[in-house]
């Protein structure tokens, strides 16, 4: 396997960049993993997935069913506009974390990189 730049994790994935994409200068992609699925997305394309989720959290609407933290019935966009995902609670909250994770650790490396020069 190749090296990899661990970005976050947590219980539901993990997102990184590959090494080999950094030693050619490929900054801008990111993998993303989850539930046995990779998303390769640029900073623009996981904001776009950060704001699909909270669109999901917000259609939510099986509040008086017994099931409804198991059963996947929120239906997820993607940056990949041909890919839907069905997705449950506990993992739309852990897909939340991963992606706002992710965006926060680009984010503060690229700050740090303009402040201290580096």
């Amino acid at each position: 396997m190749q090296d990899i730049n661990r970005i976050y994790t947590n219980n539901i994935g993990i997102s990184f960049q590959w090494g080999k994409d950094l030693e050619e200068g490929i900054t801008n992609r990111f993998q993303v993993i989850f539930r046995d699925m990779g998303f390769h997305l640029s900073l623009e394309d996981l904001k776009d997935f950060s704001d699909f989720v909270v669109d999901a959290k917000m259609r939510t609407n099986c509040t008086c069913c017994n099931k409804a933290k198991t059963c996947r019935s929120i239906l997820l966009q993607t940056p990949s506009h041909k890919v839907d995902l069905a997705v449950n609670k506990e993992e739309l909250k852990g897909i939340e974390d991963l992606i706002r994770g992710t965006i926060f650790q680009i984010e503060l490396t690229d700050y740090l990189k303009n402040v201290c020069g580096n």
